[in-house]
C-alpha cells in the first residue's frame, strides 16, 4: 500500500483527524510543485498522470512511459541527469537521409528509434528487442509518439541463432544481457531468440544506412554475425564499447577495434560533440560510445564532424 493510500485508510477509519490528515496529504502532494522548480533545466517539458501511466514529455516532444519500478528508464535518467545522451544522438542524425533505413539493436524502451525515425521520414528504422517486457514497452512507446515508420522485432542478434537466457532486472532493464553483469542485482532469467543478422536482415530491407548497437556486452557477437551484412550495405555504426561489459564474454573493445579496422572500418570517439579518432582502447580510457565510419563512403561526415565547432549540432543537421 502506497504512503498516500495509507493516510487516506487512517482518515477513512476514524485513526487520523481531518486537520493533520489534510497537513499530512499536503506534504505529499507538495512535490508537484518540487518538480515544477527541478525540471526548468532538464529536458523536461512535462509530466503527466493519468489513469493509467506516467508520462515524461520531453522539450523535443518524445512521450515516454515510466515503467514502474525501473530506476533507470529513459524518463528518470533524463529527470536525474537533464538529458539522454545529446551529444551522441545529434551525432547519429548528420549520418542519415530522408530515405536512410536504420538498425536499431537492443532497441530498450524505444529512445533512439523515436528519435532517429524522425530524421527519416522517407525511410525507416527496424527496432530489435528480444525481452517481452521492455518489448512492450517499445511499442507502447512508438505508439504514443506516432513512430509509425519503425518496424520492431521481438528478438536479438549474436553470432549464431538460439535461445538465450538473459538476467533481467525489473529496476534496470536497461542493463539487461545474457551475462550476469552484477550479482547483486535481483535478476529473473528470461529466455529470449537472437538470430544472426545475415540469416534476417536481407529479408527485411534491400539496405542499411545506420546501425546502433547498445547490448551490454554483446557486441562482438553481434558483429561477427553480421560481416556480409557489413560488407554489402557499408553502414555507419554506433557502438557502446566498455571493458567490465566485454570481459563477461571473454574479449576485448580492442576486438571489436580490429574486427572493423579488418572491414575497412575507423573507430571514432565523441569529443565536445566532434568526432576523434580512436585507436585503442586502455585502462585509461574513460569513453563508452564509439563510431566506426569507411573512410571511402563516410569521408565527408568525418572530415566534417572533427572539425564541428562545439555547439554547431544544436541548431541540428543542415
Amino acid at each position: 500500500m502506497s504512503q498516500l493510500r495509507k493516510l487516506e485508510r487512517e482518515f477513512k477509519d476514524g485513526a487520523l483527524p481531518k486537520q493533520a490528515y489534510i497537513r499530512k496529504m499536503y506534504d505529499s502532494h507538495k512535490s508537484f510543485w518540487d518538480y515544477l522548480e527541478f525540471i526548468q533545466d532538464k529536458n523536461i517539458a512535462s509530466i503527466q498522470i493519468t489513469r493509467e501511466e506516467v508520462l515524461v514529455t520531453t522539450k523535443n516532444n518524445v512521450t515516454m512511459i515510466c515503467n514502474p519500478g525501473d530506476e533507470r528508464v529513459m524518463p528518470v535518467d533524463i529527470l536525474n541527469f537533464g538529458d539522454y545522451e545529446p551529444e551522441e544522438t545529434n551525432l547519429m542524425r548528420q549520418f542519415l537521409e530522408k530515405d536512410s533505413v536504420v538498425v536499431d539493436i537492443g532497441a530498450n524502451v524505444g529512445w533512439h528509434s523515436i528519435m532517429l525515425s524522425r530524421e527519416v521520414p522517407q525511410g525507416k528504422v527496424l527496432a530489435f528487442e528480444p525481452i517481452p517486457l521492455i518489448f512492450e514497452y517499445l511499442k507502447k512507446n512508438l505508439a504514443l509518439n506516432n513512430a509509425g515508420n519503425v518496424e520492431t522485432y521481438n528478438y536479438g542478434f549474436s553470432d549464431e541463432q538460439e535461445r538465450l537466457r538473459f538476467y533481467f532486472d525489473p529496476k534496470l532493464s536497461a542493463g539487461t544481457s545474457a551475462r550476469d553483469m552484477d550479482q547483486e542485482r535481483q535478476n529473473v532469467l528470461i529466455e529470449a531468440e537472437v538470430k544472426r543478422m545475415d540469416d534476417t536482415i536481407a529479408h527485411l530491407t534491400p539496405k542499411i544506412d545506420f546501425i546502433k548497437c547498445d547490448v551490454e556486452g554483446a557486441e562482438l557477437l553481434v558483429l561477427k554475425g553480421a560481416i556480409e551484412t557489413i560488407k554489402k550495405n557499408r553502414p555507419a555504426l554506433f557502438l557502446e564499447m566498455l571493458r567490465k561489459w566485454s570481459a563477461k564474454y571473454n574479449y576485448h573493445p580492442n576486438d571489436i577495434i580490429a574486427l572493423m579496422a579488418g572491414l575497412g572500418y575507423e573507430c571514432f570517439s565523441i569529443n565536445n560533440q566532434r568526432l576523434a579518432a580512436f585507436d585503442q582502447m586502455t585502462e585509461e580510457s574513460e569513453e563508452r560510445n564509439f563510431f566506426f565510419l569507411d573512410p571511402r563512403k563516410h569521408g565527408r561526415f568525418i572530415e566534417k564532424l572533427a572539425s564541428m565547432k562545439p555547439g554547431a549540432l544544436a541548431l541540428g543537421r543542415n
